[in-house]
């Protein structure tokens, strides 16, 4: 068996990352930054920013300004995404496996190595000897298992995917570990990259009450929910204590928010999701960051259960065909972004030319008026927050559908992070925006994480075994090719049964300042700080 070996710092085995164009390597490394006018609301993607400043330097607080502040620490009941609280987590926990943008990879963050067999069903890691948690027990291999089976069993946001994908976990000796999967899987790394990744330790448990405890370069010295996060530099970790002394993570509220506070001094680094007008002016202002503008990052998010319009088809299909992506663009985005209803924009690796859902109002009022011959009043609650880029588009999306006879009315969550409980927990919403970007890394696991039938991160409910079946078939892809022909024939079905409404492509941008350096990103836009440092301003 040839054996095909993934190591930090190269690419001997590529597993499909990012097909566009990068910018930079990182965003402390040389090159030149292009133009805000040529980032904003465009297919570019990579690090940006400050150019290499030389060695790092010791000491410094770094305060990071969180888009949706995490409520626990406890990866199976966060998740584990940028956006979500993965940054905060991969700080305490580190994970097992990260991807590499500029090698267009999967390599080590916590492990030592990772190798595939050739036909990628069989995957292994190996562990440094003497890794240990920050409370000093060992990290072995039993270690990784037990962890791995808590998050499967705790049910957190990727573990059914796990469980589709996943044979058995075997621990041959103290350091190394092997993942045996049902089918072929080259994208397998992704899942060891997210929730499955971050390596809980036992005595996590000890107390009854959890205490969040792991191998990754910070620990935790204050967590006050709704206010701060304050993590403290780890001196014991494997790859030495970090350069900055700690992090801190606060609440933010909203793009513009999140701009001003970068520009006072409040916070050094922020997560700005989907305004393309502030990140334009960020990057015009100079700030450092990376930029992934990602297909399907701007969707119309329609419950599906049973109670709700959007259980009607021909309810989803009228909102699909009755809001013209455009009209979102411009509202919302000042035509700064792209209008698109496809599941992955042109500039994809996986674009396979396949249309999305055109704007036809007719054909819109003609499939509402159906579901009101039999009985639909009509009404529709739209939940927003008041962030002005999201109250642009709810009154962009009420205006389009009350044309063409519908009652919408706009429900104001008080923050994002209720509005992420009232989508992803209590499911108490009609419609709302939301994202589903079907990321360069491994697409099959955002495809089944927004549509599949057993999905924990499905908010709209949708399930229909025929997606399942055409989801399953973009993983088990042998080719390139081949995964873009899989997701065209998602994209035929889904313009169909109509999962969601799909309004364009968006941008996410993690920004900070100039003379922060070092920063790694990872898959869902999770950051890693090991290696992060300040210079001088």
């Amino acid at each position: 068996m040839h054996t095909k070996i993934i190591r930090s710092g190269t690419s001997l085995m590529a597993l499909a990352i990012s097909g566009a164009m990068l910018l930079t390597g990182c965003a402390s490394s040389s090159g030149d930054a292009p133009a805000a006018d040529s980032l904003a609301g465009s297919s570019v993607a990579g690090f940006v920013g400050a150019p290499d400043a030389g060695a790092p330097i010791d000491g410094g607080s770094l305060t990071f300004g969180s888009y949706s502040f995490p409520a626990v620490l406890d990866p199976t009941k966060t998740q584990t995404a940028g956006s979500t609280g993965g940054t905060e987590m991969a700080a305490i926990y580190d994970t097992l496996i990260r991807s590499n943008s500029a090698t267009e990879s999967f390599v080590p963050q916590l492990v030592k190595t990772l190798t595939s067999n050739d036909d990628f069903t069989v995957f292994t890691v190996t562990l440094p000897e003497g890794l240990t948690f920050s409370d000093g027990s060992n990290l072995d291999a039993e270690a990784v298992k037990w962890s791995i089976d808590r998050f499967v069993a705790g049910k957190g946001d990727v573990s059914q995917s796990w469980l589709n994908i996943v044979e058995r976990v075997d621990t041959p000796n103290a350091t190394t570990v092997d993942f045996v999967l049902k089918r072929p899987w080259k994208q397998f790394p992704a899942l060891l990259s997210m929730g499955p990744g971050m390596i809980v330790a036992r005595s996590s448990e000890a107390g009854g009450t959890f205490t969040p405890i792991g191998a990754g370069p910070f620990t935790l010295a204050k967590f006050a929910p709704h206010e701060e996060l304050v993590l403290a530099a780890r001196k014991d970790y494997q790859g030495g204590k970090p350069p900055l002394d700690t992090v801190r993570f606060v609440p933010t509220s909203g793009a513009q928010s999140q701009y001003e506070s970068l520009e006072s001094g409040q916070i050094d680094m922020t997560y700005i999701l989907r305004d393309e007008g502030v990140i334009k002016q960020v990057l015009a202002d100079g700030y450092s960051g990376y930029l992934s503008p990602t297909g399907q990052n701007g969707i119309g998010t329609i419950n599906n259960r049973a109670g709700r319009p959007g259980a009607d088809v021909r309810v989803r299909q009228a909102i699909a065909y009755g809001v013209d992506p455009e009209a979102i663009n411009t509202r919302a985005n000042n035509g700064l972004g792209t209008a698109s209803s496809e599941l992955v924009p042109e500039s994809s690796r996986w674009y396979s030319n396949t249309e999305g859902i055109p704007f036809d109002p007719e054909k819109a009022k003609t499939l509402l008026d159906q579901a009101k011959a039999e009985g639909y009043d009509g009404k529709l609650r739209y939940l927003a927050t008041s962030e002005p880029n999201q109250q642009a588009t709810a009154l962009a999306v009420q205006a389009s559908l009350n044309a063409i006879g519908f009652d919408v009315a706009i429900d104001y969550a008080t923050d994002v992070t209720d509005l992420v409980r009232r989508v992803y927990k209590d499911h108490d919403f009609d419609m709302t925006r939301g994202g589903a970007p079907v990321g360069e890394e491994a697409p099959y696991m955002n495809l089944y994480n927004s549509m599949a039938s057993d999905s924990k991160n499905n908010p709209s409910g949708f399930a229909d075994p025929e997606m399942d079946t055409l989801i399953t078939a973009v993983q088990t892809a042998p080719t390139d090719d081949a995964v873009s022909d899989a997701i065209s024939k998602v994209q035929k079905y889904a313009n169909v049964t109509v999962p969601y409404a799909i309004w364009g492509p968006a941008s996410v941008l993690t920004a900070w300042d100039e003379n922060i350096h070092g920063v790694k990103r990872n898959i869902t836009d999770i950051m890693f700080f090991d290696e992060a440092w300040i210079s001088p301003n």
